[in-house]
């Protein structure tokens, strides 16, 4: 999955990077005083003689010393960097000087280095490297930090300085980013209730330490259910298994001390493959069940419950806030704008998809009938089946496919495009300290040989590890404090191979490799002054446009040529591969809009309700999609129970961005088509000047406009999922 870590942009409050944290609290006014400020030195003073994070990184480009980081750092290093980060904003808020951009909005996003640094170490760490001590330790810190930022949100001192920043902005001199800065930071205390009573803030305060818990619970229920699934295969039950899953099934087995046996597990690159090929009817619903069920076993890990406490409180906030319900607060500050726009677009796909779905499935009916096969056609049958179908129609199998993806090509090939479009280079770094030996890191040096950040790459699922993909960092960029370069992640869950055997990637998986590139270039290539306005730190539906754009260049033939190479002769894929593969590229498109869709229609069904009473999880569900006329045989891409992108994420309501963003990067990639050169100059610079480099400094629709020359249309989305006439 396409997933970006979530950020929460706010003036002097970039630094929370990771939490799924929103909303404010009541003020708790502080004195500061000579006394507590040198009690605070005291305390870093004596931290710095042990504490990794109160000490100088005397590492490469300044990264995180996994080596000298221990469990035991982290929370002494948490109270000391919010109790100074405390002290930083009372100073800023209580200051005798007159109210300027200097004095109070640049001072605010210079506030809390050190817990910046702590917090990205650590949730990036909890999130790839889970323990039962981690995870208590997150419980913890959840709602320490929510009360945190609720107290500097809900300060009326400090907004009252920032307001009238705010009022004089247009006549102060300021330069257009310290515009957007200030007004940015107004309107997100405001939807923060700033402007609420002092009653209504300790209630808003509540709900929201009581979300960043439950929030923080259902994330680890989630991975503590997927782990607890496992399929173990003996030699007999391989029947239909490429030689790839059949290789990463026996390591995964290996790995748990079982000999002469293969383990499947619920990461996606694990049984997706083998709900596709396997034979074993039997097996697959097994799979696909366990695929289905996480986080909805009636176990320890069950997150129905949640789910009904995450709405319900939402719902309160929104009105508590002035908004109709939590959908209408969330998209009152997105490109969308509004929930109507958001649904316009779902069910302006949503009738094609259906259609094309049934089309799909008339096929498979088909095949299934041809091969005398007697049973109903269910969910656990569609991937199967559809792969048969593929091969007959389209002559093309994916294990063939496969063989031509290896994890090494695929990486210099996304290299290669972000070369050609922005004239970046690569080196690998063997000497900067890793939290898991498995992770890569290059320096990053634009067309002049400047370093422009470290990328660092984490490709492989672990049971310490959460599932799916996403793009997260360790710093972002930013030039208040300094020419500071960005240090960026990617993570993905592909299966580790046998040692001495090429990683292999699904077509699926590649594009998801560029996908997270894409984010990944959008922190790399961020060129801004102030961390609030820093790369990622944009509305959910334009994060994921850089991303999606980018996931374009996989495809073409000219890219494929090159690295799309057989793991075993190095060959090229044939051109008459090449041509099937695209003769075959919106085959299934139904299925994966109806899924995908079903998934956004419950998320935007979920958070428009006003009022949340005994809510039954799986009957919600079951109603929403009847409603719409799901086809029985497609369920969701994401159940609520194990839905992270709305109950863990920042995607609440916002699950909808993925296809908003969609529109944008079809449209936009059409760009280099009509240029007739993939790696135009003129629409790579425009490119970069106008999405990748700008972060949040830039209204969105004029960015793309800037990029694309006019506004977006929805006619390239649909052409390319074969929805359109």
């Amino acid at each position: 999955m396409k997933l970006i870590k979530p950020t929460f942009p706010l003036a002097g409050l970039a630094l929370f990077v990771g939490l799924s944290i929103t909303g404010c609290s009541k003020p708790q006014q502080t004195t500061v005083d000579q006394q507590s400020a040198d009690a605070v030195e005291q305390t870093t003073a004596e931290l710095a003689q042990e504490n990794p994070f109160f000490q100088e990184w005397n590492t490469p480009f300044s990264t995180p010393p996994f080596e000298q980081i221990e469990n035991a750092h982290f929370m002494p290093a948490f109270e000391a960097a919010i109790e100074e980060h405390k002290q930083q904003v009372e100073r800023i808020a209580n200051a005798d000087s007159l109210p300027t951009f200097d004095n109070t909005l640049a001072q605010l996003e210079l506030a809390g280095e050190k817990l910046g640094r702590v917090q990205r170490v650590f949730f990036n760490v909890a999130n790839t490297e889970s323990t039962d001590e981690l995870q208590a330790l997150q419980r913890t810190l959840s709602p320490i930090l929510t009360r945190h930022r609720n107290e500097i949100l809900t300060n009326d001192a400090l907004f009252t300085r920032i307001k009238t920043v705010y009022e004089t902005r247009n006549s102060s001199g300021l330069n257009a980013e310290q515009v957007r800065l200030t007004e940015r930071t107004h309107d997100d205390f405001v939807r923060a209730g700033a402007n609420l009573s002092d009653e209504d803030k300790a209630t808003l305060a509540t709900i929201n330490e009581q979300l960043s818990s439950l929030t923080t619970q259902f994330g680890q229920n989630v991975l503590n259910d997927t782990r607890a699934f496992t399929l173990t295969l003996s030699e007999g039950d391989l029947a239909g298994l490429p030689d790839s899953v059949i290789n990463a099934a026996a390591a995964q087995a290996k790995s748990r001390g079982l000999e002469d046996k293969y383990v499947i597990t619920l990461n996606r690159s694990s049984v997706q493959p083998f709900l596709q090929f396997s034979e074993r009817r039997d097996l697959r619903q097994q799979a696909f069940e366990g695929w289905a069920k996480r986080g909805d076993n009636d176990n320890e890990f069950d997150n129905k419950g949640i789910i009904e406490q995450i709405v319900g409180l939402r719902a309160q906030r929104a009105q508590l806030l002035g908004f109709e319900h939590h959908s209408d607060y969330v998209l009152s500050n997105a490109m969308a704008a509004t929930p109507e726009a958001a649904m316009d677009l779902l069910l302006k796909v949503w009738e094609p998809a259906v259609a094309k779905a049934e089309q799909e499935k008339q096929w498979i009916l088909e095949l299934m009938a041809s091969e005398g096969v007697e049973h109903e056609l269910e969910p656990w049958d569609w991937r199967y089946y559809t792969e048969k179908v593929r091969k007959s129609r389209f002559n093309l199998d994916q294990s063939e496919v496969t063989q031509y993806f290896e994890l090494n090509n695929m990486i210099e090939a996304q290299f290669y495009v972000a070369t050609k479009l922005f004239g970046l280079t690569f080196e690998e770094r063997f000497d900067i300290p890793l939290y898991n030996p498995v992770v890569r890191t290059w320096e990053v040096k634009d067309a002049n040989g400047e370093t422009v950040g470290i990328f660092y790459g984490d490709y492989y699922a672990r049971e310490s590890k959460r599932s799916g993909a996403w793009m997260s960092a360790f710093r972002m960029q930013q030039k208040l404090a300094g020419d500071v370069k960005p240090l960026i992640l990617n993570n993905m869950n592909l299966n580790k191979p046998a040692e001495g055997e090429p990683t292999l990637l699904s077509y699926g998986d590649a594009v998801t490799l560029f996908h997270e590139f894409g984010h990944a270039l959008h922190g790399l290539l961020s060129d801004v002054t102030y961390p609030t306005l820093s790369g990622t730190n944009v509305p959910r539906d334009w994060v994921e446009f850089p991303a999606q754009i980018y996931e374009h260049f996989i495809a073409q033939p000219e890219i494929l040529q090159q690295f799309a190479r057989h793991y075993q002769t190095n060959e090229p894929m044939p051109e008459e591969l090449l041509v099937r593969i695209k003769e075959a590229s919106t085959f299934n498109q139904g299925f994966a809009t109806v899924e995908f869709t079903a998934s956004a229609l419950v998320d935007m069904a979920y958070h428009q309700m006003t009022e949340v009473e005994s809510l039954d999880v799986r009957a919600f569900e079951d109603k929403v999609l009847t409603e719409y006329g799901k086809p029985d045989e497609i369920i969701m891409r994401h159940r609520s129970t194990h839905f992270g992108h709305i109950f863990s994420g920042g995607y609440s309501s916002a699950y909808y961005a993925y296809m908003w963003s969609e529109i944008l990067d079809a449209d936009g990639f059409d760009a280099f088509l009509e240029a007739n050169d993939i790696f135009d100059e003129q629409t790579s610079q425009k490119l970069y000047d106008f999405v990748f480099s700008r972060g949040d400094t830039l209204d969105y629709t004029e960015a793309y406009i800037g990029f694309r020359g006019r506004a977006p249309t929805t006619d390239a989305l649909l052409r390319n999922r074969g929805l359109s006439d």
